[in-house]
C-alpha cells in the first residue's frame, strides 16, 4: 500500500486509476475526519448529513453502483475507498456501506423504476440517507423469526414493530424496512418522516461513538401500494444486501488494523525505554512482524474477493470467509497494538482504542463471527446447523 506494511508488493496487483481513487479518499480522511474524529467519538455525535454530502460530491455513496447518478467504479475500487474511511473510523465507513451497500443497493437491486428515480440520485449525492431496517430487538442473527408485519389494508400497506440497531436511523430521511406478509418477508420504503414512525438514537455506545444508530418503532404507519419493493421477496432479498455490504466490510476492517499498526510501528520508533527503542527489542519485532504477516494475508483475501466480485463469481460463503478473517484478524491487531503502546494505547490521543473498541461491533454485526463459521460450514459439509 505504498508503505513498509505492503511486504508482499500488493500494491503493484493494483490499477492507476485503483490507487488514484484510494489516494483521494485517503486524503479526504486525512482532511475531514483524521483532525476531529477523536472528538467526536468522544462527544458521541458525528455530522453525518455534512459528510454525506462531501462524500458524494466525491461520487462515494454507491460507488459501485451504475446508473442514477451512481460512479459505476469497480468492486476493488469501493473496497479500497472501505479500507480507506475505516482506517480514519470505522463509524465513518458505516455512513458510506450502509448508505451506498444496503439502503441504495436495496433500491437499485430490487426496486421499481420510479423507485430508482425518485431516491437514488438524491442518495449518491448524499443529500438523502438512507438506512436499512432488519434486524430487531429480539431477532439479530435469526431474521427469519422477525416479527414486524405488513398488512394489506385495501390499496394500502400498514406497517407495525420494531427495528434495533439501525445505523443512520437518526438522521435518515427513509429507510429500507423488511417486514412479514402473507406473502412472504418484503421490503418496503419508508419515509422517515411518516405518521407513526419513530427514530430514537441509541445513546451511551461504548463503540461506534462516531456513528448515529437507532431504534425505529412503526405504529401502523400506513404506505401506499408503491412502497413496496417489487422484486423483493422473501429473505434471500435482505441476505443478498448483506452480502453486498459485507464486501465493503472485508476491505474496512484492514483500514482500522492498519492505522493501528502504523501508530504502532511510529511508536516503537520513537520511545525508548532501557536505553534504545522499542522497536529494537526483540519480542516488539515479534508483534510486529505477526500483525504485519496477518495484515497482509487480509489485504490479499480481500484482493482476490473484490476481483470475484468484478468477474460476477464471489460467491456468499466466500464473503463469509473475508468477513470471518479480517475482522477477526484486525480485532487482534489492534489489541496487540494497544500492548505497544502501553498505557497511552488508551488514551484518546492515539487511535488504536477506538479502532479496537469500534471493531468489538464491526466483529458482531451483518453477521456474527459465529454465523459466518456455520455458513463456511455448510458449505463444507452440505449440512446446516443453523437452528
Amino acid at each position: 500500500m505504498g508503505t513498509a506494511l505492503d511486504l508482499l508488493d500488493v500494491d503493484a496487483s493494483l490499477s492507476e486509476e485503483e490507487r488514484q481513487i484510494r489516494a483521494v479518499v485517503r486524503q479526504l480522511v486525512d482532511d475531514r475526519v483524521r483532525p476531529h474524529v477523536a472528538g467526536w467519538y468522544e462527544d458521541g455525535q458525528v455530522p453525518a448529513r455534512e459528510l454525506a454530502r462531501e462524500f458524494g460530491r466525491l461520487g462515494l455513496l454507491g460507488m459501485h453502483l451504475t446508473g442514477y447518478g451512481c460512479a459505476g467504479a469497480s468492486a476493488v475500487a469501493y473496497g479500497l475507498a472501505c479500507l480507506e474511511l475505516e482506517a480514519g473510523d470505522s463509524g465513518v465507513r458505516s455512513l458510506v456501506s450502509v448508505q451506498g451497500s444496503l439502503a441504495m443497493y436495496a433500491i437499485w437491486r430490487f426496486g421499481g423504476e420510479e423507485q430508482k428515480r425518485r431516491w437514488l440520485p438524491a442518495m449518491a449525492a448524499g443529500e438523502a440517507i438512507g438506512c436499512f431496517g432488519l434486524t430487531e430487538p429480539d431477532h439479530g442473527s435469526d431474521p427469519a423469526s422477525m416479527t414486524t408485519r405488513a398488512r394489506r389494508d385495501g390499496d394500502d400497506w400498514v406497517l407495525d414493530g420494531a427495528k434495533m440497531w439501525i445505523t443512520n436511523a437518526p438522521v435518515a430521511d427513509v429507510g429500507v424496512v423488511w417486514a412479514r406478509t402473507d406473502e412472504g418477508v418484503r421490503g418496503f420504503l419508508v419515509p422517515m418522516d411518516a405518521p407513526g414512525v419513530g427514530a430514537r438514537e441509541i445513546r451511551r455506545k461504548m463503540s461506534l461513538r462516531a456513528s448515529v444508530t437507532g431504534e425505529i418503532v412503526l405504529d401502523g404507519v400506513r404506505l401506499p401500494a408503491d412502497a413496496l419493493l417489487p422484486e423483493a421477496v422473501g429473505l434471500r432479498a435482505p441476505l443478498s444486501c448483506l452480502t453486498e455490504a459485507r464486501q465493503g466490510i472485508v476491505w474496512g476492517a484492514l483500514g482500522a488494523a492498519r492505522d493501528c499498526l502504523e501508530t504502532a510501528l511510529s511508536y516503537a520508533a520513537t520511545r525508548t525505554q532501557f536505553g534504545r527503542p522499542l522497536a529494537g527489542f526483540q519480542l516488539t519485532q515479534a508483534k510486529l512482524a505477526d500483525m504485519a504477516v496477518e495484515w497482509n494475508k487480509g489485504l490479499l483475501l480481500a484482493l482476490h474477493l473484490g476481483r470475484l466480485a468484478d468477474a460476477g463469481t464471489l460467491r456468499p460463503e466466500q464473503v463469509s470467509v473475508g468477513k470471518l478473517n479480517n475482522v477477526r484478524e484486525a480485532l487482534t491487531i489492534a489489541r496487540q497494538c494497544r500492548t505497544i503502546l502501553g498505557a497511552n494505547g488508551v488514551s484518546g490521543e492515539y487511535p488504536v482504542m477506538r479502532h479496537a473498541n469500534n471493531l468489538e461491533s464491526v466483529l458482531t454485526y451483518e453477521g456474527t463471527s459465529e454465523i459466518h463459521q456455520l455458513v463456511i460450514g455448510q458449505r463444507l459439509t452440505g449440512l446446516s446447523a443453523f437452528g
